[in-house]
């Protein structure tokens, strides 16, 4: 009995797809007063509750300076609406930059899902970048799409860092992070790995994900570089994912970059 007891725990446990909130920090000279940032990744139109309340709730509760859309926020499948639900109160609410992910690329659709993007208030980062005055000083946000469209836009936004600005790369993919180091970023996000979709929490972070294979190097977490902290997101994909996500719960990063 009690063995069963345990199985079952841990199948509930494996299988549990609630989102959760992910909590990292950066510290950096380049700030005087502390910048909170929130990264959805990976939504792929998936739904959280009426009217997305679960997700927008959990954001709001974070009370973050600035939205982060790190791609395939809009699925190629699954009806938009609840992607436009999220999308729309949270511009309504804080700044916000998004890039495009796959996904979008392969709806045909991504100009449109751009246009409609901005239309709603959104910064859209197509190689460029965008600076905020938050809490008394200048950070910025470049952005790149997805290398899907055809584009390579990286040498161009990344030409523009100014060095003594914080400056945050969103960028879909992590499997390019190599390139993405040959500029000074401070702090780069991604997506798109889906937390490599099965993990052994302390073994294993990720079994697979799309562009890296098997044993993914950036499947989900952090890793640090000399000057320049790399984030990917295990993102909020849940019912438009094939395969089930196991012991790899969706999740809202929040970043929290903090003077030195």
């Amino acid at each position: 009995m009690l063995a069963l007891s345990l199985l079952a725990l841990l199948l509930l446990t494996a299988f549990d797809i609630r989102l959760r909130v992910v909590t990292d920090t950066v510290t950096s000279a380049k700030v005087n007063a502390p910048i909170r940032l929130a990264v959805l990744t990976d939504l792929h139109s998936c739904a959280y509750g009426e009217d997305q309340k679960t997700l927008l709730d959990l954001v709001a509760a974070q009370a973050p300076d600035i939205v982060l859309l790190g791609g395939d926020i809009v699925d190629d499948v699954l009806p938009e609406e609840n992607a436009w639900s999220t999308v729309r109160t949270l511009a309504e609410r804080y700044p916000c930059a998004y890039v495009t992910g796959n996904h979008e690329w392969w709806s045909g659709e991504a100009e449109r899902i751009c246009q409609q993007m901005a239309d709603l208030g959104v910064t859209v980062l197509r190689g460029d970048g965008v600076t905020w005055e938050l809490n008394g000083q200048t950070v910025a946000v470049c952005g790149i799409d997805d290398p899907d469209s055809g584009e390579d836009q990286l040498e161009t936004v990344g030409n523009t860092v100014n060095e003594n600005t914080f400056t945050v790369l969103l960028a879909h993919r992590p499997e390019n992070i190599e390139r993405y180091l040959e500029y000074s970023f401070d702090l780069i996000v991604s997506g798109h790995a889906h937390g490599g979709q099965w993990r052994i929490p302390g073994l294993l972070n990720g079994l697979y994900a799309p562009n890296q294979g098997m044993f993914p190097r950036y499947a989900g977490g952090r890793d640090d570089f000399d000057g320049t902290t790399f984030l990917v997101s295990r993102g909020l994909a849940r019912e438009s994912t094939k395969i089930p996500r196991v012991f790899n719960c969706p999740e809202l990063v929040i970043v929290d970059i903090l003077p030195a």
